[in-house]
């Protein structure tokens, strides 16, 4: 399965979702809505996934462009990228993010969504950055960043949108390891194949076990932060 943006691919049970818009994937409804069909592709396919996106960058976030014009198309994707974070986190297989470079707001919250994160090494930049663009920082998006980072890197990320390079990204929590760039495919299929030996039923039950509470954290979040961007207004956005 490839549309415009997402690139499908299954071998064995290892799926492999590609996110490719040719520029800086940018989050937008349309490339949201191939996200969720290839999650659904490979939930049928009853396969590991790794997400992963093009040379250089995961996700720089939200299409900002759609955000700055505001209305309810502005609302759906929100809508639609703030949930895609609970639909990642209850996925019933394992889910390996590797991260090809720069990851930004809702490309952050998209791969801390993952059970297993690789970082690869450069000049890339990680960050929670709603502050530094002028917004306030979401519910959902809190929610996954004190998921997976210590306490000080929560408040640095949260307050002040540090941006952290791959090795200070990996101390943070963002990454459960960082590799060379050509080491970052090769790397993920050997985890994904190594992960094949789990009982997969226990690695279901027991993932949604201990994400309950945030899954419902989130689902409750989402119509809130919603409200929070109608009523505050998504034009003043600043740009990148």
């Amino acid at each position: 399965m490839t549309t415009e943006f997402v690139q499908y691919s299954l071998q064995g049970r290892i799926a492999t979702i590609r996110i490719d818009d040719g520029k800086r994937n940018a989050l937008s409804p349309q490339l949201l809505r191939a996200i969720y069909r290839a999650l659904e592709r490979a939930e049928s396919d009853a396969a590991i996934v790794i997400i992963t996106g093009r040379e250089s960058v995961f996700s720089a976030g939200f299409d900002l462009a759609v955000m700055q014009r505001g209305g309810l198309d502005a609302l759906r994707m929100l809508r639609a990228g703030y949930a895609l974070t609970a639909r990642v986190l209850a996925y019933p297989h394992p889910v390996i993010a590797a991260c090809n470079g720069h990851a930004l707001a809702m490309g952050v919250f998209l791969l801390l969504s993952a059970d297993y994160v690789i970082g690869c090494r450069g000049d890339f930049k990680i960050a929670a950055n709603e502050v530094a663009l002028g917004l306030k920082m979401p519910r959902v998006a809190a929610a996954m960043l004190r998921h997976r980072l210590n306490p000080a890197a929560f408040q640095r990320a949260v307050t002040l949108s540090e941006y952290f390079d791959a090795e200070s990204a990996r101390n943070a929590g963002f990454f459960d390891e960082v590799v060379d760039p050509a080491e970052l495919m090769p790397r993920a299929e050997a985890h994904a194949e190594s992960l094949q030996a789990l009982d997969q039923r226990a690695h279901t039950s027991s993932k949604r076990r201990i994400r309950a509470a945030l899954i419902r954290r989130i689902r409750f979040s989402i119509p809130l932060d919603l409200l929070d961007a109608a009523l505050t207004g998504l034009r003043r956005v600043r740009p990148r």
